[in-house]
């Protein structure tokens, strides 16, 4: 009950703030999250993980707070302006994400893959790690890499976003901020938006992937998102799965390879109509 609560709010008080054009309150609601005792007690340390033969390279780029981001760019093996933005899970964009980047490279073909690193470097490996982190991150500071990263990209790029639990949320954010860019957004279990004004400024329809089981980003919290997106007129599909938060990471002990690979199929062909 206190998890339905604290989502509640989240998802009703501080997000009917009304942000400017480029700005949320996506990471002070993820701070919160971030320091509810239940939500650090069910992400356990990622499995250790190092990715061998990467495909891509840390790149960097200015923003426009004056400052430096960094993302890992894999670059598709023909010209395109074909853009898919990865966001990292809480953890940071370790070899994971890379993998995934890489994963998507060879899947997609004619798209190149950015995995934005919100973190400016830092790499949780322990759950009080990507506590510290998450909470830490600022809505300036994330909102400046992610206009960074469309600039690094090119004025001409379609850009289509997908993230996980914390960069699922900032997968909506980034398809709101990349405004006619915009052709594509995928969340798995993120914080949604709920300023409906800000809503109907999407460019593109969003498929979302929720586990019923998840105690945070749950069905309550799913269903109003529906709601929000009809009431703004936009698109939203839905695959809920009778599973818990995060049950798509691997390095999850409750990863549920079934669903994992159902939304993965799902995510992909909806990727490659948004880029064909």
């Amino acid at each position: 009950m206190k998890n339905l609560i604290l989502l509640l709010f989240l998802y009703g008080t501080l997000s009917a703030q009304t942000p400017s054009c480029c700005s949320a309150p996506m990471t002070e609601q993820n701070r919160m999250l971030a320091m509810n005792s239940d939500f650090l007690k069910s992400h356990l340390p990622p499995t250790p993980f190092f990715l061998q033969n990467s495909q891509g390279n840390m790149v960097s780029f200015k923003t426009p707070d004056g400052k430096t981001g960094r993302a890992y760019y894999v670059k598709s093996d023909q010209p395109t302006d074909n853009v898919l933005f990865v966001f990292q899970e809480w953890w940071g964009v370790n070899d994971y994400i890379k993998q995934v980047a890489d994963k998507y490279k060879e899947e997609l073909g004619n798209v190149n893959i950015c995995a934005i690193d919100l973190y400016d470097g830092k790499i949780a490996t322990t759950p009080e790690e990507a506590q510290k982190y998450m909470s830490e991150l600022k809505d300036d500071r994330a909102n400046a890499i992610i206009q960074g990263a469309i600039e690094y990209v090119g004025s001409k790029a379609k850009i289509a976003t997908i993230g996980w639990c914390m960069g699922g949320g900032w997968s909506l954010q980034a398809a709101l901020i990349a405004g006619n860019k915009t052709v594509g957004c995928v969340v798995y279990y993120g914080m949604p938006e709920k300023n409906i004004e800000r809503l109907k400024t999407l460019n593109s329809d969003v498929i979302g992937f929720f586990g019923t089981q998840d105690k945070f980003i749950n069905p309550e919290v799913v269903k109003a998102f529906e709601k929000d997106m009809n009431k703004a007129g936009k698109k939203l599909t839905v695959h809920n799965y009778d599973a818990v938060h995060a049950f798509a990471n691997p390095s999850n002990p409750r990863f549920n390879k079934e669903y994992a690979e159902d939304a993965h199929a799902k995510a992909l062909a909806y990727l490659k109509a948004k880029f064909k």
